[in-house]
């Protein structure tokens, strides 16, 4: 039985290369899983990391209930192991958060309120601790975003959402995604909600983006995903007697 059909929340964390994290992630994942008013687990998607970072969620995992793990067989990068743990997630809602804990965990109490009513809840990060590159970067991409794709979302990079998880699994993946799941939550005719969430500096590990994957990369895929828009296959059955 996939234990994750036991919970109403999945909060799916990808991790690569983040052991200097882990236990500041065992720390505030497991408080809040004691604490959050919906009955909530943890699953970390090893991304194929090559540090210790395996071997810190395994031993997570071991101390603790409602604590989960997949590793994948080799680095995929973030839209894959977001899309592993949405593939395997059988709670009615899945979450999401990043390793580097620029979000908290608590902030879910922010979104949870909405979720029944918005296929996606997603943060918009205040007082963004980020340097003046990534802050301007991300400012432009979002910009050019929301010009290709009318989401209308202010911050889709903040790594604290949740969705439901039939609406998640039925949305198209590609590398990059990540970055539009405002826009893909849109073809599936679904409704989005926008809540700020605090943000922090980063105080461990090393943030594995660059200009290229900030910038141009979605650039890119603004493209592709209006090329897909025009040939998306969405169908409901009405009747059927199989």
């Amino acid at each position: 039985m996939n234990r994750t059909s036991q919970y109403d929340l999945t909060i799916v964390v990808p991790v690569y290369n983040e052991e200097d994290n882990m236990e500041r992630l065992e720390s505030e994942l497991s408080r809040y899983i004691s604490t959050g008013t919906m009955r909530s687990c943890v699953l970390f998607v090893d991304d194929g990391s090559r540090d210790r970072s395996g071997e810190c969620i395994k031993a997570i995992c071991s101390r603790h209930d409602h604590f989960y793990y997949i590793t994948l067989a080799k680095n995929s990068g973030l839209s894959a192991a977001i899309k592993a743990g949405i593939d395997v997630t059988e709670s009615p809602y899945i979450g999401y958060i990043d390793a580097d804990l620029q979000t908290t965990p608590e902030d879910f109490e922010l979104l949870i309120p909405y979720a029944r009513d918005y296929e996606l809840v997603m943060g918009i990060r205040e007082g963004r601790k980020d340097g003046f590159v990534k802050r301007a970067s991300s400012k432009i991409a979002n910009g050019f975003r929301r010009f290709m794709t009318g989401d209308t979302a202010a911050d889709t990079g903040c790594p604290l959402k949740i969705l439901h998880t039939d609406v998640a699994r039925r949305l198209p993946f590609f590398t990059g995604m990540h970055r539009f799941f405002p826009a893909l939550v849109l073809l599936e005719n679904g409704r989005m909600k926008q809540l700020p969430v605090r943000h922090f500096p980063r105080v461990a590990g090393v943030a594995k983006y660059n200009l290229r994957n900030r910038l141009v990369a979605p650039f890119m895929d603004c493209f592709a995903y209006r090329w897909m828009r025009k040939r998306y296959i969405k169908y409901r059955i009405g009747e059927s007697k199989l």
